[in-house]
């Protein structure tokens, strides 16, 4: 578990991640993608537009919860590794990806 790489541009790392968080992860995705189908079904369905919205909201909480658990789990692995390791930049990393989060 943890970082692989100890590249500074973060598209050079990798994770580990265990099989459990992997799981969770690609279920909450592929849920995710089911209910985007089902937005384009609706669209191709001609669907009441506050149907369609409420669907999309849903879409959106789903994705939110998503990042909100893979965040969690960069926290408390490769950002508390990182720091136990003196990398002190990881802090500024982190912080440049809840500013993207919080748009």
């Amino acid at each position: 578990m943890g970082v692989i790489a100890e590249a500074h541009d973060h598209s050079e790392r990798k994770k580990t991640r265990d099989e459990d968080e992997r799981h969770d992860l690609m279920n909450r995705l592929k849920r995710i993608e089911g209910q985007v189908r089902g937005l384009q079904r609706m669209l191709d369905e001609d669907a009441y537009c506050p149907d369609i919205l409420t669907q999309a909201s849903a879409v959106h909480s789903a994705l939110n919860s998503f990042c909100r658990v893979l965040l969690a789990n960069h926290i408390r692995t490769c950002v508390s590794e990182d720091l136990r390791a003196g990398r002190e930049e990881t802090v500024d990393e982190l912080m440049g990806t809840l500013q993207k989060l919080m748009k």
